[in-house]
C-alpha cells in the first residue's frame, strides 16, 4: 500500500488524518476531563521532592457511592501514627455504646461500728479515663456523709478491673515519661479536661530576676513525686528551654533548662509511675480534708467480694469522651477503650482480649480490604500497619451507623479555632477552600505523617480522603498533604504549591504521639507541628 504524504495535506482533512496517524484510533483526540486534571494534580503533588524516597499511598473515594477519584498504591501497608484511633473508636461505637460510662466505686471492706470501718476503704477503679481530683474529693465528701469518720485499716487501690500491663506493644522506653505515653491502669486520675490520664502537671514560674529559680508548684500537690534539679530564669526575652524527665523506676522529677524573666506561667506533664498509687495518695489526702482518719496507710490490691458499696462516681458518657480522645488524639483514652471492650464483652481488660474483638468487629463488618496489624488502640506502636483503603472501608462504613453524628463530631475541624473543635486541625487549611469543610483524624510521629477523614465540597459532595506518608527525613512533607486536600475542593485544573510548614499555635498539648525527635516543645505541649 502506499504510504500518504501527509506534509502534503492541507485544511480540515490534514488534521483528522494526523490525528488519526499520532493515535492509532479512529476517534480524535479527547480533551482532559476534571479527572484526567485532578489525578493529575495530585500525582504532581505526591512527587514533591520532600517525599523523595518516602513511602506514599492515598485514596478518594465519593463518601456516598464509594466511586474512586484517585488513588495511588492504597493497599500499601503503612504506619498509620493516630488515624488508627478512628478504628478503636468505631470499634468502641459499636461494641460500647454511645452511652456507656465508666464508674469509680468507694466500698467498704469491713464491718461498721458507729463511725469506724474496721478494716480496709476501697477505691475501685471502673478504667474513667477522665477521673479528676475533684471527682475524688466529691467520692471523700460521700464517704464523710454516710457517717464514716475513721478506717482502721488502709486505703485500699483497686486497679483489677484491667491487668497490670502498664505499656503497649513497643511504645518507646524514652518516651515513659512523656504525657503521651502514659500507664494503663484501671486507676488512674488527669489533671484536667484533656483527660491525660496518669499523668502530674508541673506549673513554672520565672523569677522576678534572671538568675533566680522558677518557681515550682504540683498539680495536685498530694502527688507522690519528688522534684529535683532546677529551672532558671533567663533573661527577658530568651527562649524558654525547660525540660522535665522522670528517671526509670520511680517518681523522681528531674528538672533543668530556663525560662525568659516575665514570661507567663509555663506548665510540664509529666508520666507517673504507678497511676493507681497516684488516684489513692489524692483520695485519702481529700478523705482528711473531710474528717475521715485512716489509720492503715496506702495498699493496692483487689477489694475482696464481700465489700459493699459506699459511694460511686460515672464518667461522661462515651459520646463526649470522643471529643478529647479524638479533637485532641489522646493516647491514654485509647487504651483504656481497648481494655475496657475486652473487659465488657469477654470479661478480661487486657489489650489481647480488646484487640481480638476489635478485629472482630472490622471482620463481621466487611472492613477487611486488605491485611492490616493493630497492637493498641492509639497507634503509638511501630508495629501498627494500615492501608489507605482500610481507612476508606472504614470511613465510608461508619456513615451508615446510628453512631455515626457522635463519631463525626468528635473529628477535628479543619481551620477551626476553638480548641475542642478544631483540635489538632485547629491551624492547618485556614485561609483555604478546604477550612471548615474537613473533618478528619490526623496522625504524626517521627517519619510519619498522615489526615484520614471527609471534605464537604461547595457542590454538596462529600469525599472520604486517606493520605499516609511514611519514612520521610529532613523538612516535613505535612504542606503537601494539605495542598493535596485543598486540591480536592473543587474542579479546578491546578491547585496551590504546598507552602512551608507554619508553627503550631493550636493549643497546649495537640499532639500525643508527636515524638520529641520532631523537635516539638514536649513542655508546654505547644509541637512544631500538630498531630
Amino acid at each position: 500500500m502506499r504510504s500518504i504524504p501527509v506534509r502534503r495535506l492541507a485544511g480540515p482533512l490534514a488534521a483528522v488524518l494526523v490525528a488519526l496517524l499520532l493515535t492509532g484510533s479512529g476517534a480524535p483526540p479527547r480533551a482532559p476531563s476534571p479527572a484526567d486534571a485532578l489525578s493529575a494534580d495530585l500525582d504532581r503533588l505526591l512527587a514533591d521532592p520532600r517525599l523523595s524516597g518516602a513511602e506514599v499511598s492515598a485514596l478518594v473515594t465519593d463518601a456516598a457511592t464509594g466511586e474512586v477519584l484517585y488513588q495511588h498504591a492504597p493497599g500499601a501497608l503503612l504506619l498509620p501514627a493516630s488515624t488508627l484511633k478512628t478504628v478503636t473508636a468505631a470499634a468502641a461505637l459499636d461494641l460500647l455504646g454511645q452511652d456507656h460510662r465508666f464508674t469509680t466505686q468507694v466500698l467498704a471492706a469491713g464491718p461498721r461500728t458507729g463511725a469506724t470501718l474496721g478494716g480496709d476503704l476501697v477505691l475501685r477503679g471502673g478504667g474513667d479515663p477522665s477521673l479528676l481530683p475533684a471527682d475524688l474529693e466529691a467520692l471523700a465528701g460521700q464517704v464523710a456523709d454516710a457517717g464514716i469518720t475513721e478506717v482502721s485499716g488502709a486505703v485500699l487501690a483497686d486497679a483489677s478491673r484491667y491487668d497490670d500491663v502498664p505499656l503497649g506493644a513497643s511504645w518507646a522506653w524514652d518516651d515513659q515519661a512523656a504525657y503521651y505515653s502514659p500507664q494503663i491502669s484501671a486507676l488512674t486520675l488527669t489533671t484536667d479536661g484533656d483527660d491525660d490520664v496518669g499523668t502530674v502537671r508541673l506549673a513554672l514560674t520565672p523569677d522576678a530576676s534572671p538568675g533566680g529559680p522558677a518557681a515550682v508548684r504540683v498539680i495536685p500537690p498530694e502527688a507522690p513525686v519528688r522534684v529535683t534539679g532546677r529551672v532558671d530564669t533567663g533573661a527577658a526575652g530568651s527562649d524558654t528551654t525547660v525540660q522535665a524527665d522522670r528517671r526509670p523506676g520511680g517518681n523522681e522529677i528531674v528538672l533543668s533548662g530556663s525560662l525568659p524573666a516575665g514570661s507567663a506561667e509555663t506548665d510540664a506533664w509529666v508520666a507517673v509511675d504507678g497511676p493507681a498509687r497516684l488516684a489513692a495518695t489524692v483520695f485519702a489526702a481529700a478523705l482528711a480534708r473531710h474528717g475521715v482518719a485512716v489509720r492503715g496507710g496506702l495498699r493496692e490490691g483487689p477489694a475482696p467480694a464481700d465489700a459493699v458499696a459506699l459511694a460511686a462516681h460515672d464518667s461522661a458518657p462515651l459520646s463526649a469522651l470522643l471529643v478529647p480522645f479524638l479533637k485532641l488524639s489522646n493516647n491514654g483514652i485509647a487504651e483504656h477503650l481497648v481494655k475496657e471492650i475486652g473487659r465488657v464483652r469477654s470479661g478480661a481488660g487486657s489489650w489481647a482480649a480488646g484487640l481480638d474483638l476489635v478485629r472482630d468487629f472490622v471482620h463481621r463488618n466487611g472492613l477487611e480490604s486488605t491485611p492490616a496489624r493493630q497492637v493498641d488502640g492509639s497507634g503509638l506502636s511501630r508495629q501498627d500497619l494500615l492501608t489507605t483503603s482500610r481507612l476508606d472501608a472504614l470511613l465510608r462504613f461508619a456513615r451508615r451507623q446510628p453512631w455515626f453524628s457522635a463519631w463525626y463530631d468528635a473529628l477535628p475541624v479543619a481551620g477551626d479555632p476553638r480548641r475542642m473543635v478544631g483540635g489538632t486541625l485547629t491551624n492547618r487549611l485556614r485561609g483555604t477552600p478546604a477550612e471548615g469543610r474537613v473533618h478528619a483524624k490526623t496522625g504524626s510521629m517521627t517519619g510519619v505523617d498522615a489526615l484520614a477523614g471527609y471534605l464537604d465540597r461547595a457542590d454538596g459532595r462529600t469525599l472520604a480522603f486517606s493520605v499516609l506518608l511514611n519514612n520521610f527525613v529532613g523538612v516535613s512533607p505535612r504542606p503537601v498533604i494539605d495542598a493535596f486536600v485543598v486540591r480536592l475542593t473543587s474542579d479546578s485544573a491546578s491547585a496551590a504549591a504546598p507552602a512551608a510548614p507554619a508553627p503550631d499555635t493550636a493549643g497546649r498539648r495537640s499532639s500525643h504521639d508527636w515524638e520529641a525527635a520532631q523537635g516539638g516543645d514536649q513542655l508546654s505541649g505547644r509541637r512544631a507541628s500538630s498531630q
